[in-house]
């Protein structure tokens, strides 16, 4: 299945992402995942990831799409943020190990 983002509507602190869910041969499937906005907030988490969330929502849930609303929870932005740190931790590794290569004295 292919999801298609349609937009967002926002009512007070939540916002309501809508997505085409798309598969060949099939009806489209309009699909939606709300999200509080204290979430992004408590999680460091930029609005504009908002979609991208909600994508690996759906994308996780391809079992469960025959329910049409999803709601973005405290895990989801946990292990968003888990994620988001590990990959900041593996490319500032890798940052000091090429500057130690190319800082280090002639071998011996």
């Amino acid at each position: 299945m292919e999801f298609r983002y349609r937009g967002f509507e926002q009512n007070d602190n939540i916002r309501t992402y809508k997505f085409d869910g798309l598969t060949k041969g099939e009806p489209v499937l309009q699909l939606v995942v709300t999200a509080d906005l204290r979430l992004f907030q408590k999680h460091h988490v930029g609005f504009q990831e908002g979609p991208g969330l909600c994508a690996r929502k759906l994308i996780a849930g391809l079992d469960t799409l025959e329910n049409h609303s999803h709601e973005l929870t405290n895990d989801d932005f946990l292990a968003f943020a888990g994620a988001r740190a590990a990959g900041e931790a593996r490319r500032a590794a890798a940052r000091r190990a090429s500057f130690r290569a190319r800082h280090a004295g002639p071998a011996a």
